[in-house]
């Protein structure tokens, strides 16, 4: 009988492979798709290297504890995580609006997985098996590590690791935290060997002498600098070379203790993670459900780095994969674009090749491997450092030998690509003619996010001169390529600092731009951000200034539709708020106006709507 390529997922799976229990059961708020996109596919595969017995349970009903049974009581314990998307952040819009569909489910089905999926699991665990040890983690828990803003109860929350009761929480990329965790389980789970494992949280009675403290728990619910205070000593220590441990009490006998960040991996680590032996499948069980909508998306994508030193405001990113760049080797990448050759319904299309940020490809500087990031400054905002290194001559040649392979058609370029650190390279035409030439397909994305110069600082992001000389070597490059292509911006709406004015101010430039978003993604607290630590205190963390927040949904709404000016449906609210800024003289049908008068009938529907 062939072996199954898959880890079980039954109790008879188990039993076939001539297991009495696991080692671990893995509880993933996500259909099992083993492949290396999914956090939880690469962390069962280094467990299963490492010699350890790791039984996947996927989804399992929650309203009571029976699943969690399913394969008895594990030899070593329960690991959990939400998925990698947070439960609430997939089942909420950004105006807490229940979504219907998760791509990350059979079929797409919403639903199968609860709110608050690591600490629900957690719970059932707890009921099922008493004492058992449950280590958490993934961006659902590493989010959530010390107390935060929830922004779907509107208050301060402590850290899951005291609502979860579980015993760990691995945060950041565990590829290294977890085996290091399993040695401590297997070794008896010594006290005292805790504060050795790098990348971990757990509780304690009292707080390690010597060790740096945050505000607690109670302080930053009654005020809000402690708050702001204590996001950016978080952010500054999140740093694999220079971050120290932490220590935030909960309550009168609890403490949270984070121990430093996980150290990088090398490239020949990273390399030796993506040569796993993924099925890069989902589990044949979702077949007759119509098989899981997300591996869509990246089945024929190619992970070349991780981290990000953009450091956006509004991304998490930086809380948990950090600002230092690891990369792949070119090999390991071209290895795995000839693997994607063989599948038989590949069509000669690699999607994409590229992470949280495409072009980069190294560290910063080379400061950052020895001293770590810098913690009072930035590497790109508000303008390139000095000691930037820009090059993009490794991305583009591993481009180029990818393009040539036997079987490659197209290699496309959909993971963000910073124009500001294409602007920021003296061999930036040629960048662009190479990108526009044979990686782009009729659209380049790219997300400047806003164009006022009062909202851009507090995002993070270069001033809007930038974008514009970015816009116009684009269209210059591809006017001499004779190409028809077009630059598609991604814009946030209702960010901590934009005022109505700067929402108009940027209608009028889509206006005058000729583009019209389809889609306008709001600005969404969620836990971690510098920019989410704005909306709930009201203050920049990085200056401890005030700053303007968009608060109530009526003035979010109003924003939004703004970006969205073309859209007949919207001009109702895009009236009032024009009235409510003073901008009467754009309302009506000359060239400059943004909406025709109202008449009487929309007039009524949108009082309805505002009821």
């Amino acid at each position: 009988m062939q072996k199954n390529p898959f880890l079980p997922v039954t109790k008879e799976d188990m039993l076939r492979r001539g297991w009495d229990a696991p080692d671990f059961v893995y509880v993933v708020g996500e259909a099992y798709v083993d492949h290396p996109s999914f956090g939880h596919a690469i962390i069962s595969r280094i467990l299963e290297q490492a010699g350890y017995k790791v039984a996947m349970l996927c989804l399992p009903d929650w309203h009571t504890c029976e699943e969690f049974k399913r394969f008895g009581r594990p030899r070593l314990g329960f690991l959990v995580t939400a998925g990698v998307i947070d439960s609430m952040v997939n089942h909420y819009t950004a105006a807490r609006r229940r979504r219907h569909d998760d791509v990350y489910a059979p079929g797409g089905q919403g639903g199968m997985r609860p709110d608050r999926a690591v600490t629900v699991y957690a719970n059932r665990i707890h009921e099922a098996y008493p004492g058992a040890p449950v280590l958490i983690g993934g961006v659902e828990a590493s989010l959530r590590r010390f107390s935060h803003y929830d922004y779907w109860d509107d208050k301060v929350r402590r850290s899951v690791l005291v609502d979860s009761a579980a015993t760990i929480l691995m945060y950041g990329m565990g590829e290294k935290s977890i085996l290091e965790c399993a040695a401590w389980l297997r070794d008896g789970m010594p006290q005292e060997a805790l504060s050795a494992i790098r990348g971990i949280c757990y509780m304690a009675k009292t707080p390690p002498a010597g060790i740096d403290m945050l505000p607690s728990h109670d302080e930053i619910v009654k005020d809000k600098k402690a708050y702001a205070r204590s996001v950016m000593q978080e952010y500054n220590e999140a740093d694999p070379i220079r971050g120290h441990a932490l220590c935030q009490q909960q309550d009168t006998q609890r403490y949270v203790v984070q121990n430093p960040p996980s150290l990088l991996l090398t490239t020949a680590e990273l390399d030796a993670v993506y040569a796993l032996p993924y099925t890069r499948q989902y589990h044949p069980m979702y077949e007759a459900q119509g098989g899981v909508p997300a591996l869509n998306e990246v089945r024929f994508s190619i992970s070349a780095v991780r981290g990000c030193y953009g450091a956006c405001a509004f991304c998490a990113l930086t809380f948990h994969q950090g600002r230092i760049i690891q990369s792949r080797s070119e090999e390991s990448l071209l290895a795995e674009a000839k693997m994607l050759t063989k599948f038989p319904d590949f069509k000669g299309y690699i999607h994409d090749v590229g992470g949280p940020t495409a072009n980069f490809r190294q560290p910063s500087c080379q400061k950052q491997l020895k001293h770590g990031c810098c913690p009072n400054r930035q590497c790109l905002f508000p303008k390139p450092c000095p000691n930037l290194t820009v090059t993009h001559k490794d991305f583009l040649q591993t481009l180029r030998k990818m393009r040539q392979l036997p079987g490659v058609k197209k290699v496309f370029i959909r993971s963000g690509l910073r124009f500001d650190y294409i602007m920021a390279d003296p061999q930036r035409e040629q960048v662009l003619k190479e990108l526009c030439k044979y990686h782009i397909s009729g659209q380049m994305k790219v997300a400047p996010e806003h164009i006022s110069d009062n909202v851009l600082p507090m995002m993070g992001k270069p001033c809007n001169a930038v974008f514009e000389q970015f816009g116009a070597l684009y269209a210059k490059t591809n006017d001499k390529l004779g190409m028809k292509q077009y630059l598609v911006p991604y814009l946030m709406s209702s960010h901590p600092g934009s005022t109505l004015q700067d929402a108009v101010d940027l209608a009028l430039y889509l206006k005058s731009k000729r583009v019209q978003p389809e889609q306008v993604q709001d600005f969404y607290p969620t836990p971690g951000t510098i920019s989410t630590a704005m909306y709930y205190t009201g203050i920049d963390p990085r200056t401890m200034k005030p700053v303007y927040v968009p608060r109530t949904q009526k003035e979010k709404d109003m924003q939004r539709a703004l970006l969205q000016w073309k859209n007949p449906k919207n001009h109702p609210m895009i009236r009032e708020a024009l009235r409510q800024c003073g901008r009467e003289d754009l309302i009506g049908f000359g060239p400059h106006c943004l909406v025709p008068p109202g008449n009487d009938s929309q007039q009524r529907q949108h009082r309805k709507y505002s009821k």
